[in-house]
């Protein structure tokens, strides 16, 4: 996991650094409700995941937020976007939750290798 966000931070500063375009800085659209996704998402992507263990589905990045339901261990999450690199806002792909929006830690998921 910690290689992985290593990675997406890497990228993530590569492309700001890209972005400089004649002394201004060309900055990427914030995302939104209008776009269907959260406005404190960071990055925006699309990775496919699995849960490693039993975890809450939350309706926003923390452990304050309501549980939406539980996403058994192996559930599939499509994961849209991060609001810090440890919480991920996503869509569950499949079980009792399936199709059903919201967030998860970080440290529950892991990228399902194709």
């Amino acid at each position: 996991m910690k290689i992985r966000q290593t990675a997406v931070r890497s990228l993530a500063a590569s492309a700001l650094g890209l972005s400089v375009i004649g002394g201004g800085i060309a900055m990427a659209p914030t995302a939104s409700a209008a776009n269907g996704l959260p406005a404190n998402c960071l990055a925006v992507f699309q990775v496919g995941q699995k849960t490693t263990t039993a975890v809450n589905l939350r309706t926003g990045p923390s452990t304050k937020y309501k549980s939406r339901g539980v996403l058994s261990k192996g559930t599939r999450f499509n994961e849209y976007c991060t609001k810090d690199f440890i919480w991920y806002y996503g869509k569950v792909a499949n079980g009792a939750n399936k199709n059903k929006k919201g967030w998860v830690h970080g440290a529950y998921l892991k990228e399902i290798k194709h």
